[in-house]
C-alpha cells in the first residue's frame, strides 16, 4: 500500500443537483486570461453553443486543482465544451492558475471566496482541522443551455478525482 503525505478523508453524504434537475444559478467574478467581471452561470450557459462543464475544485495551488486542470488541458475539453471552474480562490490566484496550467483562453474560473456556490450546490466541506474554513468538495457538472444537469459526479472522499474518461464521453 502506498504511503501518502496526507490522509484520505471520507466525506459525508451530500444533496447535490442530479441529472435532469436544474443547477442553481449564481453570479460571481468570472476570470479569463485578460480580466474578470461579475457574470452569472445562466449567462454562461445561454451564451454557449456547447455543453457547459462546471468543475468544482480545491483552492488554486493545491495539488488536486493542478491535476484536474492538467487533465482539462491535455484532453482539450475546451474544444467540446465551455469550461468553467469554481473555487474559493481569488481572481488574482485564478489568473495565475490559468497561466500556469496553460488553459488561459480555453477556460474561465469563478471566484467564490465565501464558498456560497458550493453551499448552494450542497457540496461544501470543511477543511480538515480548520475551524470555519471551507471549500467545495471535488465535483463535475455538465449543463445544457438551461442549466439542466446532463452529468453529475461528486467526490465521496478527499482527495478524489472524477473518472476523466466518463466526463469526456459525456462531452
Amino acid at each position: 500500500m502506498a504511503e501518502f503525505d496526507f490522509d484520505v478523508v471520507e466525506l459525508g453524504p451530500v444533496d447535490h443537483p442530479e441529472e435532469g434537475e436544474q443547477a442553481p444559478d449564481f453570479t460571481r467574478p468570472l476570470v479569463n486570461d485578460e480580466y474578470w467581471e461579475d457574470t452569472s452561470l445562466s449567462e454562461v450557459c445561454a451564451d454557449s453553443d456547447d455543453p457547459v462543464l462546471v468543475l468544482f475544485h480545491a483552492m488554486d495551488g493545491a495539488f488536486p486543482a493542478t491535476y484536474l486542470w492538467n487533465e482539462v488541458r491535455d484532453r482539450a475539453w475546451h474544444e467540446d465544451a465551455t469550461v468553467v471552474g469554481v473555487s474559493v480562490s481569488t481572481p488574482y490566484a485564478h489568473k495565475d492558475l490559468l497561466d500556469e496550467r496553460d488553459v488561459a483562453g480555453k477556460a474561465r474560473l469563478f471566484s467564490d471566496p465565501t464558498n456560497g456556490v458550493a453551499e448552494a450546490y450542497g457540496i461544501d466541506m470543511d477543511l480538515d482541522g480548520m475551524e470555519s474554513i471551507a471549500e467545495p468538495r471535488p465535483a463535475v457538472f455538465v449543463l445544457d443551455s438551461d442549466r439542466t444537469v446532463e452529468y453529475a459526479w461528486v467526490g465521496e472522499e478527499w482527495p478524489e478525482f472524477p473518472d476523466y474518461d466518463a466526463v469526456e464521453a459525456q462531452l
